[in-house]
């Protein structure tokens, strides 16, 4: 006779029911197209156009006041904008309630500045949140475990989850952040200024944890950010904001090559030269390592 399965068992039985995230379709995962964003008088946004590919990360650039944080929270339905479309994978989310967007808010996970953590919740009850909202019929037992498992895998030690944000330090209250970020599986990944305030060691490796996240996960990643190390670093392209609009798109060499003055001087001054040069001495003990190991492995045979 055929032994029932567990309730845990059954659980996840069937949130592996759940269709499978399209995480490797060819289609573009954001398509912004015409967008407008007002306050007031004030324009932030007029006519902007924005595509990203899926399995990228994208950093968004630009300086202060050209929307960067608005156009993100239109994106995920946080900012009714005036005028324009957005697509979100595969489905348009501008013009509808926020229950009919409550099938593809299951689908991206966001990184907001400083974490945004509720205070009076602990880092694992942080990040069940989103597993109540949107899978409340599962057990304590099983969120927990859920929860355990993103802590983990943000970084965090195991004894972070029973503390407090105030008992956190900057870097592990982004990496709590990111753990809430990741409960639902995400196939999208907004992060905005995530190594804000961090030294550059922790933003270091926190650039090389979102790497390899993307990689293993299959994720998309729409990344605010002014640092240069961070864009040099992870993102396979940039998107930069000025004049109200999206003005280019590219790796950073093609964006140099357009010429504009902003452009030119935010990758090519000091800073962008110095982060240039680190990006570069680092890819040079990369090859160095890697033909290291490749000649060491050779000998042994």
């Amino acid at each position: 006779m055929a032994r029932r399965p567990s309730r845990k068992q059954a659980e996840i039985e069937a949130l592996r029911a759940i269709p499978a995230h399209q995480r490797f379709s060819d289609e573009p995962p954001i398509v912004v197209e015409g967008l407008v964003n007002r306050f007031g008088d004030f324009t932030v946004h007029d006519g902007l156009d924005l595509t990203v590919q899926r399995g990228e990360i994208i950093g968004v650039v630009g300086g202060s006041g050209t929307g960067k944080s608005v156009l993100m929270r239109s994106i995920i339905g946080l900012q009714a904008p005036t005028e324009g479309r957005i697509d979100v994978l595969g489905r348009t989310i501008t013009g509808v309630d926020l229950d009919k967007k409550i099938g593809v808010r299951r689908r991206w996970g966001v990184l907001f500045q400083g974490g945004a953590l509720f205070s009076t919740l602990t880092v694992g009850e942080n990040v069940e949140v989103p597993l109540k909202e949107f899978y409340p019929d599962i057990s304590d037992e099983l969120r927990r475990e859920i929860a355990r498992y993103k802590v983990l895998l943000s970084g965090l030690p195991e004894d972070a989850i029973a503390k407090y944000p105030s008992e956190l330090s900057g870097g592990m209250k982004k990496r709590a952040g990111l753990a809430r970020a990741l409960a639902l599986d995400p196939e999208l990944l907004f992060l905005d200024e995530p190594t804000a305030g961090l030294d550059p060691i922790g933003a270091a490796a926190f650039d090389r944890q979102t790497r390899e996240l993307k990689e293993t996960l299959g994720l998309t990643v729409f990344l605010i950010t002014h640092d240069l190390d961070t864009l040099y670093e992870i993102c396979d392209r940039v998107a930069v904001l000025a004049d109200k609009k999206v003005i280019a798109v590219g790796t950073i060499p093609e964006l140099i090559e357009t010429g504009h003055p902003w452009i030119t001087e935010y990758f090519t001054g000091p800073r962008g030269r110095a982060a240039q040069g680190a990006y570069e001495q680092n890819k040079a003990r990369e090859a160095d390592a890697s033909a290291s190991g490749a000649s060491g492995a050779g000998a042994s045979e």
